[in-house]
């Protein structure tokens, strides 16, 4: 959350000339309703089906540049869905992500009287995950979008870019 992945997503996908597509912005156009409305409606576990059902859609189509939610890896579907693909990790600290997402209110699970705590959850949860599935990861701290976009496209450069880290 607050990593920079539709940013990110849309450089590269411009550098390798496939399309972007931004799972939330999906998600969102398929319901008729955006992600707080469906939150408060369906509540999480409805979103994630919803996020779930996308997923497979989106997969179905050509080569292409996916941004998914901070919590699309939480469900053992979506990880086997998303291991058919270069899965990059965009590792972000708690502090960074509170600075992206300060003004943010299209982020329900943030939404509470303490967000660095809810962050701080949600990082204990997903990361290990994150980690496991990543066959790239790139720490963005301080750095320009189009920097991370470039560090990832040299790891996609290499002949083996499994597991890579920078």
């Amino acid at each position: 959350m607050g990593a920079g992945k539709s940013t990110i997503g849309r450089f590269i996908s411009e550098q390798l000339t496939c399309p972007f597509v931004d799972l939330d912005k999906v998600i969102e156009n398929r319901a008729g309703a955006s992600i707080p409305w469906i939150f408060d409606i369906e509540g999480e576990q409805g979103f994630r089906e919803r996020e779930t059902a996308a997923l497979d859609e989106v997969l179905r189509e050509p080569p292409q540049i996916i941004a998914t939610g901070g919590g699309c890896i939480l469900k053992p579907e979506n990880q086997k869905m998303l291991q058919q693909g270069i899965t990059v990790y965009l590792v972000t600290s708690i502090e960074q992500q509170l600075e992206r997402t300060a003004k943010d209110k299209n982020r329900p699970l943030l939404q509470a009287e303490n967000p660095e705590d809810i962050l701080a959850g949600l990082a204990q949860t997903r990361n290990p995950i994150y980690e496991r599935l990543a066959d790239i990861e790139v720490v963005t701290n301080c750095k320009p979008p189009k920097l991370v976009a470039q560090e990832i496209l040299q790891h996609l450069s290499e002949p083996n870019h499994e597991n890579s880290s920078s």
